[in-house]
Protein backbone atom coordinates (compact mmCIF):
# COMPACT_ATOMS: atom_id res chain seq x y z
CA UNK A 1 0.00 0.00 0.00
CA UNK A 2 3.01 2.24 0.87
CA UNK A 3 4.85 1.22 -2.49
CA UNK A 4 1.40 2.44 -4.10
CA UNK A 5 0.71 5.49 -2.54
CA UNK A 6 4.59 6.86 -2.94
CA UNK A 7 3.88 5.80 -6.72
CA UNK A 8 0.90 7.55 -6.88
CA UNK A 9 1.84 11.01 -5.36
CA UNK A 10 5.38 11.32 -7.45
CA UNK A 11 3.10 12.10 -10.62
CA UNK A 12 0.71 14.26 -9.14
CA UNK A 13 3.74 16.10 -7.29
CA UNK A 14 5.35 16.36 -10.59
CA UNK A 15 2.46 17.65 -12.61
CA UNK A 16 2.04 20.37 -9.80
CA UNK A 17 5.66 21.30 -10.17
CA UNK A 18 5.78 21.46 -13.93
CA UNK A 19 2.55 23.14 -13.59
CA UNK A 20 3.50 26.06 -10.83
CA UNK A 21 6.65 26.50 -13.25
CA UNK A 22 4.54 27.33 -16.21
CA UNK A 23 2.53 29.93 -14.64
CA UNK A 24 6.37 31.24 -13.39
CA UNK A 25 7.57 31.60 -16.49
CA UNK A 26 3.74 33.08 -17.85
CA UNK A 27 3.91 35.63 -15.44
CA UNK A 28 7.36 36.82 -15.96
CA UNK A 29 7.00 36.79 -19.91
CA UNK A 30 4.07 38.92 -19.59
CA UNK A 31 5.44 41.17 -17.26
CA UNK A 32 8.60 41.72 -19.51
CA UNK A 33 5.69 42.08 -22.36
CA UNK A 34 3.77 45.37 -20.28
CA UNK A 35 6.71 46.59 -18.88
CA UNK A 36 8.21 46.97 -22.86
CA UNK A 37 4.79 48.06 -24.02
CA UNK A 38 4.23 51.05 -21.51
CA UNK A 39 6.15 54.04 -22.92
CA UNK A 40 5.32 52.78 -26.20
CA UNK A 41 1.61 51.72 -26.45
CA UNK A 42 -0.13 52.09 -23.18
CA UNK A 43 -3.35 51.52 -24.38
CA UNK A 44 -1.63 48.24 -25.29
CA UNK A 45 0.27 47.57 -21.69
CA UNK A 46 -3.36 48.87 -20.04
CA UNK A 47 -5.21 45.79 -22.24
CA UNK A 48 -2.65 43.66 -21.16
CA UNK A 49 -2.74 44.34 -17.59
CA UNK A 50 -6.58 44.22 -17.64
CA UNK A 51 -6.72 40.97 -19.54
CA UNK A 52 -4.29 39.37 -16.80
CA UNK A 53 -6.33 40.27 -14.26
CA UNK A 54 -9.27 38.02 -15.81
CA UNK A 55 -6.90 35.51 -16.24
CA UNK A 56 -6.21 35.44 -12.54
CA UNK A 57 -9.26 35.58 -12.07
CA UNK A 58 -10.32 32.44 -13.55
CA UNK A 59 -7.24 31.05 -12.01
CA UNK A 60 -8.40 32.04 -8.68
CA UNK A 61 -11.97 30.45 -9.03
CA UNK A 62 -10.53 27.07 -10.23
CA UNK A 63 -8.50 26.97 -6.29
CA UNK A 64 -11.98 25.38 -4.42
CA UNK A 65 -11.56 22.59 -6.45
CA UNK A 66 -8.66 21.25 -5.00
CA UNK A 67 -10.08 20.98 -1.69
CA UNK A 68 -14.07 20.39 -2.72
CA UNK A 69 -15.12 17.84 -5.41
CA UNK A 70 -18.68 18.69 -5.39
CA UNK A 71 -21.14 22.36 -5.71
CA UNK A 72 -24.89 21.95 -6.11
CA UNK A 73 -25.65 22.68 -9.11
CA UNK A 74 -28.01 25.16 -8.19
CA UNK A 75 -25.29 27.46 -7.41
CA UNK A 76 -23.52 26.28 -10.54
CA UNK A 77 -26.56 27.58 -12.47
CA UNK A 78 -26.63 30.75 -10.58
CA UNK A 79 -22.94 31.09 -11.17
CA UNK A 80 -23.68 30.80 -14.99
CA UNK A 81 -26.76 33.36 -14.52
CA UNK A 82 -24.07 36.11 -12.69
CA UNK A 83 -21.57 35.75 -15.71
CA UNK A 84 -24.13 36.13 -18.09
CA UNK A 85 -25.58 39.46 -16.35
CA UNK A 86 -22.53 41.03 -15.81
CA UNK A 87 -21.35 40.77 -19.76
CA UNK A 88 -24.75 42.00 -20.83
CA UNK A 89 -24.56 44.52 -18.50
CA UNK A 90 -20.55 45.04 -19.88
CA UNK A 91 -22.34 45.08 -23.90
CA UNK A 92 -24.41 48.02 -23.19
CA UNK A 93 -22.62 50.25 -21.06
CA UNK A 94 -19.09 49.45 -22.05
CA UNK A 95 -19.49 48.47 -25.71
CA UNK A 96 -22.53 49.47 -27.48
CA UNK A 97 -23.24 52.68 -25.92
CA UNK A 98 -19.40 53.66 -26.14
CA UNK A 99 -19.45 52.62 -29.60
CA UNK A 100 -22.43 54.55 -30.63
CA UNK A 101 -20.67 57.81 -29.53
CA UNK A 102 -16.88 56.85 -31.23
CA UNK A 103 -19.24 56.74 -34.55
CA UNK A 104 -20.98 60.16 -33.54
CA UNK A 105 -17.66 61.46 -33.09
CA UNK A 106 -16.23 60.24 -36.20
CA UNK A 107 -19.32 62.71 -37.85
CA UNK A 108 -21.87 60.08 -38.45
CA UNK A 109 -25.51 61.17 -37.57
CA UNK A 110 -27.94 58.94 -35.28
CA UNK A 111 -28.84 56.72 -37.70
CA UNK A 112 -25.43 56.29 -39.18
CA UNK A 113 -23.51 55.33 -35.63
CA UNK A 114 -26.69 52.84 -35.11
CA UNK A 115 -26.52 50.60 -37.81
CA UNK A 116 -22.35 51.06 -37.92
CA UNK A 117 -22.27 49.34 -34.37
CA UNK A 118 -25.33 47.54 -35.23
CA UNK A 119 -23.64 45.84 -38.08
CA UNK A 120 -20.33 45.10 -36.37
CA UNK A 121 -22.55 43.30 -33.52
CA UNK A 122 -23.98 41.26 -36.17
CA UNK A 123 -20.49 40.39 -37.80
CA UNK A 124 -19.36 39.99 -34.12
CA UNK A 125 -21.97 37.38 -33.71
CA UNK A 126 -21.68 35.83 -37.51
CA UNK A 127 -18.39 34.89 -36.84
CA UNK A 128 -18.19 33.68 -33.38
CA UNK A 129 -21.30 31.31 -35.18
CA UNK A 130 -18.83 30.31 -37.80
CA UNK A 131 -16.39 29.51 -35.15
CA UNK A 132 -18.87 27.14 -33.56
CA UNK A 133 -20.13 25.44 -36.64
CA UNK A 134 -16.09 24.59 -37.55
CA UNK A 135 -14.11 24.02 -34.81
CA UNK A 136 -14.74 20.84 -32.53
CA UNK A 137 -15.70 21.96 -29.16
CA UNK A 138 -17.41 20.13 -26.72
CA UNK A 139 -19.95 21.67 -24.52
CA UNK A 140 -20.63 20.49 -20.53
CA UNK A 141 -23.97 19.61 -21.02
CA UNK A 142 -24.98 19.49 -23.96
CA UNK A 143 -21.79 17.44 -25.29
CA UNK A 144 -20.14 17.82 -28.84
CA UNK A 145 -20.16 19.84 -31.52
CA UNK A 146 -18.69 20.69 -34.86
CA UNK A 147 -17.07 18.78 -37.39
CA UNK A 148 -15.00 15.99 -37.12
CA UNK A 149 -15.13 15.74 -33.76
CA UNK A 150 -14.35 11.53 -33.68
CA UNK A 151 -10.85 12.41 -34.54
CA UNK A 152 -10.47 14.82 -31.11
CA UNK A 153 -9.79 14.04 -28.11
CA UNK A 154 -12.31 15.11 -25.50
CA UNK A 155 -10.00 16.93 -23.66
CA UNK A 156 -9.17 19.20 -26.80
CA UNK A 157 -13.01 20.08 -27.24
CA UNK A 158 -13.37 21.36 -23.60
CA UNK A 159 -10.28 23.41 -24.29
CA UNK A 160 -11.75 24.46 -27.75
CA UNK A 161 -14.85 25.38 -26.35
CA UNK A 162 -13.03 27.19 -23.06
CA UNK A 163 -11.38 29.44 -26.14
CA UNK A 164 -14.59 30.11 -27.79
CA UNK A 165 -16.12 31.05 -24.48
CA UNK A 166 -13.23 33.14 -23.44
CA UNK A 167 -12.07 35.24 -26.52
CA UNK A 168 -14.89 37.36 -26.41
CA UNK A 169 -14.37 38.50 -23.10
CA UNK A 170 -10.49 39.04 -23.94
CA UNK A 171 -11.45 41.11 -26.86
CA UNK A 172 -14.41 43.05 -25.37
CA UNK A 173 -11.51 44.49 -22.10
CA UNK A 174 -9.29 45.61 -25.19
CA UNK A 175 -11.55 47.40 -27.56
CA UNK A 176 -13.24 48.91 -23.89
CA UNK A 177 -9.46 50.08 -23.30
CA UNK A 178 -9.00 52.21 -26.49
CA UNK A 179 -12.97 52.90 -26.96
CA UNK A 180 -13.06 54.48 -23.16
CA UNK A 181 -10.57 56.49 -20.69
CA UNK A 182 -8.90 54.51 -18.52
CA UNK A 183 -11.31 54.47 -15.30
CA UNK A 184 -14.12 52.74 -17.78
CA UNK A 185 -12.15 50.35 -19.14
CA UNK A 186 -10.41 49.06 -15.87
CA UNK A 187 -14.39 49.05 -14.70
CA UNK A 188 -15.12 46.90 -17.93
CA UNK A 189 -11.98 44.45 -17.10
CA UNK A 190 -12.98 43.98 -13.32
CA UNK A 191 -16.26 43.31 -13.96
CA UNK A 192 -15.11 40.54 -16.34
CA UNK A 193 -12.48 39.46 -13.93
CA UNK A 194 -15.31 39.30 -11.21
CA UNK A 195 -17.83 37.17 -13.41
CA UNK A 196 -14.39 34.82 -14.05
CA UNK A 197 -14.19 34.00 -10.72
CA UNK A 198 -17.25 31.51 -10.92
CA UNK A 199 -16.30 30.89 -14.57
CA UNK A 200 -13.13 29.42 -13.43
CA UNK A 201 -14.89 27.34 -10.66
CA UNK A 202 -17.42 26.12 -12.78
CA UNK A 203 -14.94 24.91 -15.95
CA UNK A 204 -12.77 22.98 -13.58
CA UNK A 205 -15.71 21.16 -11.68
CA UNK A 206 -17.21 20.03 -15.20
CA UNK A 207 -14.07 18.78 -16.36
CA UNK A 208 -13.84 16.79 -13.19
CA UNK A 209 -16.86 15.65 -13.21
CA UNK A 210 -16.46 14.71 -16.84
CA UNK A 211 -13.95 11.98 -15.73
CA UNK A 212 -10.57 13.94 -15.80
CA UNK A 213 -8.09 14.25 -12.93
CA UNK A 214 -8.38 16.92 -9.56
CA UNK A 215 -4.97 18.38 -10.88
CA UNK A 216 -5.70 18.78 -14.90
CA UNK A 217 -9.27 19.97 -13.77
CA UNK A 218 -7.44 22.84 -12.02
CA UNK A 219 -4.64 23.09 -13.92
CA UNK A 220 -6.69 23.65 -17.30
CA UNK A 221 -8.64 25.86 -15.49
CA UNK A 222 -6.41 28.12 -14.97
CA UNK A 223 -4.73 28.07 -18.43
CA UNK A 224 -8.23 28.47 -19.84
CA UNK A 225 -8.32 32.14 -18.74
CA UNK A 226 -5.05 32.89 -20.72
CA UNK A 227 -6.78 33.46 -24.03
CA UNK A 228 -8.53 36.85 -22.67
CA UNK A 229 -4.99 38.61 -22.50
CA UNK A 230 -4.01 37.16 -25.84
CA UNK A 231 -7.80 38.51 -27.25
CA UNK A 232 -7.29 41.61 -25.27
CA UNK A 233 -3.92 42.58 -26.89
CA UNK A 234 -5.41 41.50 -30.22
CA UNK A 235 -8.32 43.68 -29.85
CA UNK A 236 -6.18 46.63 -28.62
CA UNK A 237 -3.67 46.40 -31.70
CA UNK A 238 -6.59 45.85 -34.31
CA UNK A 239 -8.72 49.02 -32.95
CA UNK A 240 -5.94 51.07 -31.88
CA UNK A 241 -4.51 51.23 -35.58
CA UNK A 242 -7.08 53.75 -36.76
CA UNK A 243 -9.94 55.91 -34.81
CA UNK A 244 -12.10 54.68 -37.50
CA UNK A 245 -11.88 51.06 -36.17
CA UNK A 246 -13.14 52.23 -33.03
CA UNK A 247 -16.69 51.61 -33.26
CA UNK A 248 -16.51 48.72 -35.48
CA UNK A 249 -14.50 47.11 -33.13
CA UNK A 250 -16.57 47.64 -29.89
CA UNK A 251 -19.72 46.35 -31.93
CA UNK A 252 -17.86 43.36 -32.92
CA UNK A 253 -16.66 42.52 -29.11
CA UNK A 254 -20.19 43.26 -28.04
CA UNK A 255 -21.75 40.78 -30.94
CA UNK A 256 -19.30 38.03 -29.92
CA UNK A 257 -19.95 38.29 -26.11
CA UNK A 258 -23.98 38.42 -27.12
CA UNK A 259 -23.45 35.12 -28.75
CA UNK A 260 -21.34 33.35 -26.03
CA UNK A 261 -24.14 34.47 -23.50
CA UNK A 262 -27.59 33.67 -25.50
CA UNK A 263 -25.73 30.79 -27.52
CA UNK A 264 -23.87 28.80 -24.65
CA UNK A 265 -24.55 29.99 -20.95
CA UNK A 266 -27.64 30.54 -20.83
CA UNK A 267 -28.64 26.98 -22.01
CA UNK A 268 -26.12 25.84 -20.18
CA UNK A 269 -27.90 27.43 -17.11
CA UNK A 270 -31.05 26.28 -17.92
CA UNK A 271 -31.13 22.66 -18.70
CA UNK A 272 -31.31 21.44 -15.17
CA UNK A 273 -33.98 22.86 -14.32
CA UNK A 274 -32.92 25.91 -12.23
CA UNK A 275 -34.49 28.45 -14.51
CA UNK A 276 -34.84 30.57 -11.26
CA UNK A 277 -31.77 30.68 -10.01
CA UNK A 278 -29.84 31.50 -12.97
CA UNK A 279 -31.82 34.42 -13.47
CA UNK A 280 -31.57 36.05 -10.41
CA UNK A 281 -27.85 35.38 -10.87
CA UNK A 282 -28.23 36.93 -13.82
CA UNK A 283 -29.79 40.07 -12.30
CA UNK A 284 -27.77 40.55 -10.03
CA UNK A 285 -24.85 40.50 -12.13
CA UNK A 286 -26.48 42.85 -14.83
CA UNK A 287 -27.05 45.46 -11.94
CA UNK A 288 -23.62 44.98 -10.52
CA UNK A 289 -22.06 45.61 -13.77
CA UNK A 290 -24.25 48.55 -13.93
CA UNK A 291 -22.85 50.20 -11.10
CA UNK A 292 -19.71 49.48 -11.77
CA UNK A 293 -19.85 50.81 -14.97
CA UNK A 294 -21.82 54.05 -14.54
CA UNK A 295 -20.32 54.71 -10.46
CA UNK A 296 -16.66 55.03 -12.23
CA UNK A 297 -17.65 56.89 -15.00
Amino acid sequence: MNTFSRHRVRPQATSISVWTLTVLVACLGAHSLWAYLVPRAPHVADALAGGLLAAGATALGTVPVMFSQTLPEKVQDTMFGFGAGVMLAACAFSLVAPGIVAAGGLGHGPWGAGLIVGAAVLLGAAVLLLMDRLLPHEHFIKGKEGIEVHRLRRTWLFVFAIALHNLPEGLAIGVGYVGNDPVQGSALATGIAIQDVPEGLVVSLALLAAGYSRSFSVALGMLSGLVEPVGAVLGAVVVGWSAALLPWGLGFAAGAMLFVISHEIIPESHRKGHEVYATCGLMIGFVLMMLLDTALA
